[in-house]
């Protein structure tokens, strides 16, 4: 029971250190959309994620820039991307996603930020009865445990987004096989008529020609 909370204190004390927004945004076309993120402290880690759901090709360009407009990561046509870096500086760093180069296709962008203290600030309440092996210990278990969840949420993020990306193929394909079918049935009954207006026109000709 004492241990149980004791992990509940540090995951608590670990959630209070991560600051993260996962947002769902629309990029029209010709669009180009900014957010923004402050650190407080130097060499905090900052963890960007993203993925084009669904418009177009499935790729957007981004830009992450520091402070003094300081270039970190840049990227073209890219579908998604998972990332991880120290911020050195504390300020504001910029994530934009660029549609620019599309005419008329919006795109539905899914994406993570998320900013972490490198450093392992948290601190174990203490309790009577535990030693600071089992402290030790049980502090491991649980950041081992915070980084296999982050690894689930990052591979489920993967299989939405090829999810997404395999229905919309899947639609498309539908529509185009939908299309080719009543162009073919239209191309038969087109010719059916033709048809019929040939035989009809050579059977009057006899008549007359008879006549």
């Amino acid at each position: 029971m004492r241990l149980t909370t004791i992990a509940a204190g540090l995951i608590a004390c670990l959630v209070t250190d991560v600051t993260a927004t996962a947002l769902t945004y629309k990029l029209d076309a010709n669009e180009k959309a900014c957010f923004y993120v402050d650190t407080k402290k130097d060499n905090e880690k900052i963890a960007f994620y993203f993925a084009v759901q669904s418009g177009g090709s499935f790729d957007v360009d981004y830009l992450v820039e520091g402070p003094n407009a300081k270039t970190i990561l840049q990227g073209e046509k890219e579908r998604q991307g998972d990332f991880v870096f120290t911020a050195q500086h504390a300020g504001e760093y910029s994530f934009c996603f660029n549609n620019e180069m599309s005419t008329f296709a919006e795109k539905l962008v899914d994406f993570d930020i998320s900013v972490d203290n490198e450093e392992r600030t948290a601190k174990l309440p203490s309790k009577q009865g535990t030693t600071p092996e089992q402290t030790s210990e049980l502090e491991d278990s649980v950041y081992k445990i915070s980084s296999q969840l982050s690894t689930i949420s990052r591979n489920q993020k993967y299989f939405r987004t090829r999810e997404n990306r395999n229905f919309s193929t899947v639609n498309s394909t539908e529509k185009r096989i939908v299309n080719f079918s009543m162009i073919q049935i239209g191309l038969v009954v087109c010719m059916g008529a033709l048809q019929v207006f040939v035989v009809r026109f050579f059977f009057q000709g006899a008549r007359k020609g008879y006549v």
